[in-house]
Formats: structure tokens, C-alpha cells, sequence
């Protein structure tokens, strides 16, 4: 239910988005009703694999981070593109986009895997059902192949359906990426520091048990 909620209110946001915006950015995300179905899409691959086809289905997983990491990479790759063009300075030019934006969604990857992790920590302190499961690190693994699979694919045919949304707000968009980018790398020595700590603990409990 948390999973499906959460699906839900993602791919409603690029329809309330618009009111909150300038007008003119308002009109490049509802030009791109490739948006909320994407979003759609990737939240309702998620939801339906924990549901049972995570566990059922072997290569549902592989498909779920794929869309998903196409996604995100497609914004990202877009926003990078605007950003470029409007600050020469630091602009990334050739296959440097692409590059950053692979690596960008990797770095999320590697987050999104933490936060997982910590669920299941939580969920067991908690002794609760987990919002989300982790299914080893081999599965961390696989997971990671397929951002970049997906990421890949994206910078590969130079994917560009959301550079109007991006070019609607290029400082908004910028502000975005550095934020945004600082938040993944400082989220996750936060979760890695975090896992570690309950590690230690577990294991000299364990070993004192």
C-alpha cells in the first residue's frame, strides 16, 4: 500500500507541478505527456513486483530498475544538456553529458540500494513488514548493472524528450542538479555510516551472545 501510495503521488506531481511554477514552465511540462507515463509506468512496474514478481518473475527486477534508471536519466541527461548550453564556462561538451549523467544515476543507484538496506534494518528493529526489501548483494549487484544499462540506452540515442521541460527553467534546473547531487552523495555516507554502526553492533551482540 506505501509502495502503490508513493507510485501514485509521483505520477500525479507533473500534473500539480505546473500550478506551483511559472507559467511558461508550466506549459513545457504539459507539452510532454511523455512525463506522468513514464512515471506511471515505472511506478506501476514497481508495485506490481511487491506484489509477489519480484520474488516470481526473475528478470521483473531487472526490468523495474531499467525503466526506472531510463528515467531518471533521461531528466538528468536533459537538465546537463540545458545547463551546458547556458553556462560555457562550465559546460561539458561531447560525450561528457552523457558520461556525467551515467554517473549521476549510477551515485542514485548506489543510494537507492543503501536506503533499502536500511529499510530492512528498520523493519526489523521495528519488527515490522518492510516497505522495501533487500534480496542480497548479488540482487545489489544485478540492480546496479541495470541502472546503467538503462542509463546507458538513454545517452546512447541521445534521448532528449525533456530538454523543453528543463530549458522552461534552466537556473531552476541547475539548482536542481547541484542539490540534488550533493543530497545522493551526502545521503548515502549518511545511510553508509549508519549501516555500518547497526553492523558492529550486531555482530559484537552476537559474538558476545
Amino acid at each position: 500500500m506505501v509502495n502503490a501510495l508513493f507510485a501514485l503521488v509521483l505520477a500525479l506531481l507533473p500534473f500539480v507541478l505546473p500550478g506551483a511554477v511559472a507559467p511558461a514552465v508550466a506549459e513545457t511540462v504539459r507539452a510532454v505527456p511523455e512525463l506522468p507515463l513514464w512515471v506511471g509506468l515505472a511506478g506501476l512496474l514497481h508495485v506490481v513486483g511487491m506484489l509477489g514478481w519480484y520474488d516470481t518473475v526473475w528478470w521483473w527486477d531487472h526490468l523495474t530498475h531499467t525503466v526506472s534508471a531510463a528515467l531518471l536519466t533521461a531528466l538528468v541527461y536533459a537538465g546537463l544538456l540545458v545547463v551546458a548550453r547556458a553556462d560555457p564556462v562550465a559546460a561539458l561538451t561531447g560525450p561528457g553529458v552523457g558520461v556525467v549523467a551515467v554517473g549521476f544515476v549510477f551515485a542514485v543507484g548506489v543510494f537507492w540500494e543503501l536506503v533499502e538496506l536500511m529499510a530492512r534494518d528498520l523493519s526489523e528493529r521495528l519488527d515490522i513488514e518492510p516497505v522495501l526489501v533487500h534480496y542480497g548483494w548479488r540482487d545489489t549487484g544485478f540492480d546496479l548493472v541495470f541502472d546503467v544499462v538503462g542509463a546507458v540506452l538513454v545517452v546512447a540515442t541521445d534521448l532528449r524528450v525533456f530538454v523543453p521541460v528543463a530549458a522552461g527553467a534552466p537556473d531552476a534546473t541547475r539548482t536542481a542538479l547541484v542539490w540534488s547531487g550533493w543530497g545522493v552523495v551526502a545521503g548515502s555516507a549518511v545511510l553508509t555510516a549508519y549501516l555500518l554502526v547497526g553492523w558492529r553492533i550486531g555482530t559484537r551482540g552476537r559474538s558476545e551472545g
